[in-house]
């Protein structure tokens, strides 16, 4: 294994739409077609400024794709193979082609994937994997694959999965069971799909939210027990994995990457700094200046959303339950509120927090007309949007993933993929920032699976810094000069520490 297995050591703690279709405003024009397929043929879906997939307006559409469900309708690879679910396995070209577009711009992988091919230090695990199925995901198992593993993969969020991707990653071989749109039901199917396979038993986990992590404990707990490692990427999975630590069940050591520093110094931060305004802007058209904001949490993805936010002249206000945070909002120039005290004048309100119930369903009744509300952080729950399934509500799809949920006397509330992960469901992220991601996550996953018997118990760990320094670019080297001062003040120091000790 080299180097790289004792690296660091953990401490514990498309095609172009050929035709615009009018989008219709009549209500009952759009009744005259009660079928889903007449319904969809007149929405604004297919313009360029909604979004049918990760990937906007670049995402692969075709006249082919049917409203079947893929779990009904069986394909066959180029290889013969059976073993995957996608929406269209004949979008694999261009899928492939988005896959070598996000290659360019992740070299951190890439350069993982050179250094490490030849020692397949992942040669023997079976790593089944939870996450957002799209380009930059692609790259991660492909680095996975040629480093020795075998990989089978599933979707953590029903709307972020790039059709064209998935199919290009069933295409070379990967059991890729993930499709943009899934009900709730598929989405446990797909899970259970790739943990439940003849002749193939995981020995890893890389999750992005702990459905997967959860889903075999409860239902395979005997496969779980043989687990070696969990990778865990979200805030949600890492608070889940803690619940499961506290209350003596879980019986693997588990990998907390949302915690690393390249996790949020990077992707939570810069990520999301880019990609609030970019899924913003596609579904509601909203010009930000003087609008009043709300971000509900100002860890580092709030910090970046805040910092967007104002950047376009928007009056932003941060609500925060932890008085540190809170007190680097004020410090950073944003009002610090509770909720309730500005629910009435509020523009948009963005959840950031991981946690459930943020916003309520009184916060939303309290809402003005036209008020836009949507989620940054992963767990679907931030917003109560099951308390807006009720009959006096009515819900009316006007885009891709853009709903108005209307209330009896015509006030109109703005739900984003609903209440799902705004950036990953409606926009794009940027490249660079996810392969510094993906590889923090690569090299957990060797980390663990290389790791000898005994150094890792049954907890939860943190990456330690040191593995920054194998990650990152190479730290600047220091000219002779200062080399020289640095070691006057090391001298100095210890001096100054002798003369106090005689004085002492």
């Amino acid at each position: 294994m080299g180097e790289l297995s004792s690296a660091f050591s953990a401490v514990p703690t498309h095609k172009p739409v050929k035709k615009q279709i009018q989008f219709v405003e009549d209500k009952q024009e759009f009744s005259r077609f009660p079928t889903k397929a007449g319904r969809r043929s007149l929405s604004r879906s297919i313009s360029q400024s909604s979004t049918d997939s990760y990937s906007s307006a670049a995402s692969y559409t075709d006249s082919s794709d049917d409203e079947t469900s893929p779990r009904d309708k069986p394909q066959v690879n180029s290889k013969g193979s059976s073993d995957f679910c996608v929406k269209n396995i004949k979008q694999a070209e261009f899928g492939r082609r988005e896959i070598e577009i996000a290659e360019q711009d992740m070299s951190a992988l890439i350069s993982l994937r050179k250094r490490a091919q030849s020692e397949k230090p992942l040669a023997g695990a079976k790593i089944v994997g939870c996450t957002h199925i799209t380009a930059q995901t692609a790259v991660l198992i492909e680095t996975l694959v040629a480093l020795g593993a075998q990989c089978r993969w599933t979707a953590c969020n029903i709307y972020s999965t790039q059709n064209e991707v998935a199919a290009a990653l069933s295409e070379t071989g990967v059991a890729v069971f993930a499709w943009k749109g899934e009900s709730e039901d598929d989405f446990w199917w797909c899970i259970d799909r790739c943990v439940n396979n003849e002749g193939w038993q995981p020995n890893m986990i890389l999750d992005d939210g702990g459905d997967l992590t959860h889903w075999m404990y409860k239902k395979y707990p005997n496969v779980f027990k043989k687990i070696r490692g969990i990778v865990e990427e979200s805030v949600t999975g890492v608070h889940r994995l803690y619940q499961l630590s506290k209350a003596g069940k879980l019986c693997v050591p588990a990998m907390n990457v949302n915690d690393s520093v390249t996790k949020q110094k990077f992707d939570n931060l810069y990520c999301c700094r880019e990609s609030i305004l970019d899924g913003l802007k596609r579904t509601t058209d909203v010009m930000f200046g003087g609008k009043q904001v709300v971000v509900c949490g100002y860890g580092e993805v709030g910090k970046g959303c805040c910092a967007a936010l104002k950047a376009l002249g928007a009056v932003v206000c941060v609500t925060e339950i932890d008085p540190i945070c809170g007190l680097q909002a004020c410090m950073d120039g944003f009002r610090v509120v509770k909720l309730n005290e500005v629910i009435r004048q509020v523009d948009v309100i963005i959840t950031c927090t991981g946690n459930k119930n943020v916003v309520t369903r009184d916060q939303l009744d309290r809402m003005k007309n036209g008020s836009i509300v949507c989620n940054m952080g992963h767990s679907n729950t931030e917003i109560d949007v099951a308390s807006l399934r009720t009959p006096e509500l009515t819900w009316e799809r006007v885009r891709s993933q853009v709903d108005h949920i209307i209330w009896p006397d015509g006030k109109r509330v703005i739900l984003l993929a609903e209440g799902r992960l705004l950036n990953l469901s409606c926009s794009t992220v940027p490249t660079f920032v996810l392969s510094i991601t993906a590889t923090t996550q690569a090299l957990a996953l060797i980390e663990l699976y290389n790791a000898p018997e005994g150094r890792y118990k049954q907890d939860v760990y943190l990456l330690p810094k040191k593995m920054v320094t194998l990650l990152m670019a190479r730290l600047c080297e220091l000219f002779y000069s200062q080399s020289s001062m640095q070691i006057y003040f090391e001298i100095t120091r210890w001096k100054l520490k002798i003369l106090l000790m005689a004085l002492w």
